[in-house]
This record gives C-alpha cells, sequence and structure tokens, in this order.
C-alpha cells in the first residue's frame, strides 16, 4: 500500500525532467531547486525503488535500463495525470503540447498548408512537427500523432485512416532521352533504377506482365531514406524512381517527370494513415481534435 507522505508523482516529475535535461543542474533551475536538493530526491527515489535508475558521472548522466523502463512508464503516468485532471473540468478543450511525426512530403505538401487553420480552431494547443521519413517508436520518441504512408504492422498502433495514393514510375525527360523510354519491365535491366533504403521497399517493384504481377528487384546505384530527396535525384536525371503520386503529382504535371510503363501499372495503392497509441476513447483531446481534424480536411 502507498505512503501518503511520498509524493510519488512529484518524485517522476523531476526524475522525468532531470532524464529529458540532462542531469540535475538543469532540472534544478527548471524547478527552481538546487542541484543537490534534486540529487537528494532521485537518490531517495532509487532507495524507495531499492534500485539504480541513473549511473552518474562528472561528463554525463546515463540511464540503467531499469531507470529507461521507470522514465517510460513515468512518462505514461504523468501524461494519464493530466489527462485525468483535464477530463475533470467542465469545459474540457484541447490544450498543451502536440507532437506530431510524418514524412517530408506528406508533410510539406499536405499538412503543414493546414497548421494555420488548425491552430485557428485549438488556440490552446502548441504543434510540434517532425519531418523525417524514418518510421520512429511513437512511444520512444513521446510522439502523439505519426502521419504514415504504406502498410501498417505494429499491432500497438491505433490508426486512422486518411486516404492513399497510387505508386507511378517516373524519370526526368531529360534522363528518358539519354537512355530511351521503357516500354515493357524487362527493358528496366538497362536502366539505373534509384530506391528507398527502408527494408519494407527493398523488395522489388510490382509491375504487371501478361496479365501476372510481377517484382523487378531495384537495381540502381544508390538508396536513399529521403523520398523529396529521391524526387529531386529524378529530377536531376540520375535515373527512374517509384513514387507516390501524391509525391509526384506536381513534378508531373509541370512536365518536370515523366510516368513510365503506365500499362503495366498494377494500381497498386499506398494507404496513409493517421497512428497513435491507445483507445480512441481515452485519448487527450487535443489528440483527439487533430485526428478529426485530418479525417475532416486532408485530402490526398
Amino acid at each position: 500500500m502507498a505512503r501518503l507522505d511520498v509524493n510519488r508523482s512529484g518524485e517522476m516529475e523531476v526524475f522525468v525532467r532531470v532524464v529529458e535535461l540532462g542531469g540535475f543542474s538543469a532540472a534544478a533551475r527548471a524547478f527552481r531547486m538546487t542541484p543537490s536538493a534534486v540529487s537528494k530526491l532521485v537518490a531517495r527515489l532509487e532507495a524507495r525503488l531499492g534500485t539504480r535508475l541513473v549511473n552518474r558521472s562528472t561528463r554525463r548522466l546515463q540511464l540503467t535500463p531499469e531507470g529507461g523502463v521507470f522514465y517510460e512508464r513515468s512518462v505514461r503516468l504523468l501524461a494519464d495525470l493530466d489527462e485525468a485532471e483535464r477530463c475533470a473540468s467542465a469545459n474540457e478543450i484541447p490544450a498543451g503540447r502536440l507532437r506530431v511525426n510524418t514524412n517530408f512530403a506528406l508533410g510539406r505538401h499536405y499538412l503543414l498548408p493546414l497548421v494555420p487553420d488548425f491552430l485557428a480552431e485549438n488556440p490552446a494547443v502548441t504543434l510540434d512537427i517532425a519531418l523525417t521519413d524514418a518510421v520512429v517508436d511513437l512511444m520512444e520518441e513521446r510522439t502523439d500523432v505519426a502521419i504514415r504512408s504504406g502498410e501498417l504492422k505494429n499491432s500497438r498502433l491505433i490508426a486512422r485512416k486518411l486516404g492513399g495514393s497510387r505508386m507511378v514510375i517516373v524519370a526526368s525527360p531529360d534522363y528518358l532521352a539519354r537512355h530511351g523510354t521503357p516500354r515493357i519491365p524487362a527493358d528496366l535491366a538497362g536502366h539505373n533504377l534509384l530506391g528507398f533504403s527502408f527494408a519494407r521497399y527493398l523488395d522489388g517493384w510490382p509491375l504487371m506482365e501478361n496479365g501476372t504481377e510481377i517484382r523487378v528487384p531495384v537495381s540502381g546505384n544508390l538508396q536513399i531514406s529521403d523520398g523529396d530527396a529521391l524526387m529531386q535525384l529524378a529530377l536531376e536525371g540520375l535515373g527512374l524512381a517509384r513514387l507516390s503520386d501524391y509525391h509526384a503529382r506536381a513534378e508531373v504535371a509541370a512536365g518536370r517527370l515523366v510516368p513510365v510503363l503506365e500499362d503495366c501499372n498494377p494500381g497498386d495503392i499506398e494507404p496513409v494513415h493517421a497512428v497513435f497509441l491507445g483507445q480512441g476513447g481515452h485519448l487527450p483531446a487535443r489528440v483527439r481534435a487533430f485526428l478529426d481534424f485530418l479525417v475532416r480536411r486532408l485530402k490526398i
């Protein structure tokens, strides 16, 4: 049974801030405490738990495995406590920091143009947006919502579908003028195929041949993790790239990229989802508001 004279949430909050700010002195400044007081609080916490949470050195502070687990659980419990207090309010409104992760193309061309409208509707929310083509761990990165393209595999995640986009193989007019335009899948053997370095993209490009779907290995001289960079390399005439239609649409319309092998395109759709942790009925108001806004306004 918990002792009433132990402020466990307060200890957790100080410990979390020590980890996030990288040391006792920085946390002490944040809480207007002395470094020795913060150090003693963490020491008391370790004594009560019966385990070491951090390894201390003159240069840096490092979490032990037990400290890493306690940090992750503390972050979640403190967030739940904040949510409980908000839910107890008669006039709950979306408020607080909302951490969002998405890839460069979706972020720049679809999400960022909508940010002013979302913030106008939710003035108490602070958006923290990270643009990266890497798939992040939502819990590890403390991300509230990630907008992801492609099939989902992580069963821990709850998802709301936002749309989908067909895939298209494209090249610059200059590249095609120098190397020729492929007409059938076999023609790709003579071309430089630019690929993503993500594992899920390495099993080849799907194409139709005589009514059967085949996979053409991506055998070019470059792989890259950034979709915008891949498209830029295609624009520079380095080779062929297989991109989502939403990614390449503007460049194709402007004539800077040309679709090829459209007669062999299987028409596969790359879905786009908003993914998040937790059950929908118990989400913070800021997350619910953002998800509802995406479903209503994001058109892919």
